[in-house]
This record gives C-alpha cells, sequence and structure tokens, in this order.
C-alpha cells in the first residue's frame, strides 16, 4: 500500500497562498482520494463538540460577502490542512471560544479531539494541531453570530 500527495494551486485564501490538496492510498483494488474537505469537516465537528469553543472564527460580514461571490465557506476558510509524506497532515483551525474559559485547557481539549477523530477515520497520523483563539465571546455574543438577520420594517 502506497500513499502520496495530489497538490493543486488554488490560489490566495484568506490572505495566505494554500494549495489545494489530498491524500491519495493506492491499494491493488484501486486508488482511495480522501479531499481536503473531508479533513476540514471531521476538524470542525471535533473542535465544535469541546465544551468552551464558541464557533469557528471569521468576521460575518467577510464571510457572507465571500460566500456571495463564490468562495469558500467560512467554517473552511478558519481550518487549514496541509498533507506531508507519509500519510500526514499538519493542521491549523483558528477558533472563538467562551469568556470565562481557562484557555490551555480548551485548546489542548481541542488539539486532543482533533487528533482523535482525523486518525480513527482516515488512517492518517496527524503531524500537528496548530489552535488560534481569535476572540473570546460572551454568551449573548454568541447568540448574536448564530441568530438569522431581521428583516427590517419600513418607517411609516
Amino acid at each position: 500500500m502506497k500513499t502520496t500527495t495530489e497538490k493543486k494551486d488554488a490560489g490566495p485564501v484568506a490572505g495566505v497562498d494554500k494549495a489545494e490538496a489530498m491524500a491519495r492510498e493506492v491499494t491493488e483494488m484501486g486508488e482511495v482520494r480522501i479531499h481536503e474537505n473531508v479533513i476540514s469537516a471531521l476538524v470542525r465537528e471535533a473542535a465544535l463538540s469541546v465544551e468552551g469553543v464558541a464557533r469557528l472564527a471569521g468576521s460575518s460580514l467577510v464571510n457572507n460577502i465571500a460566500e456571495i461571490v463564490g468562495s469558500r465557506r467560512m467554517q473552511d476558510r478558519a481550518i487549514a490542512v496541509i498533507f506531508e509524506e507519509d500519510n500526514r497532515v499538519s493542521l491549523e483551525i483558528k477558533l472563538n471560544l467562551e469568556f470565562g474559559v481557562r484557555i490551555p485547557d480548551v485548546t489542548g481539549a481541542v488539539q486532543r479531539a482533533v487528533v482523535e477523530a482525523v486518525e480513527r477515520h482516515t488512517g492518517m497520523t496527524v503531524k500537528r494541531v496548530d489552535v488560534v483563539v481569535q476572540a473570546l465571546e460572551s454568551k449573548e455574543e454568541e447568540a448574536e453570530a448564530e441568530a438569522e438577520p431581521q428583516p427590517i420594517e419600513p418607517v411609516r
């Protein structure tokens, strides 16, 4: 069984040049490819399952504009996946945490949850998980970020 990595230039993403990549495993039965979107989905679910994580980081206005013009979803821009040789992957995730949590405890739990999820579901080895805490949110801010925009009533 041989594992290789494919990379295609996807251009700048969130101000950083990033290559779109996928892990490729060749067996006697054929080829299996795992796209970075699959890894991102696993990372997102694992991180959001940790108590103290408010949400993935990002600017709501910038993310909404990016989605309108066809850019990647906010969740995917908050997660960077770097495929390496020998079936290894390095990850970076940007998070907003709940105000009042002990940051090292929550980020350590995120790292452990992400490693466990990615390795269990993909068979890959996670080399590192870098966590960037971008903001602390109160419960009210978290609720506002998740709330649907309300229609504006006309003035009479």
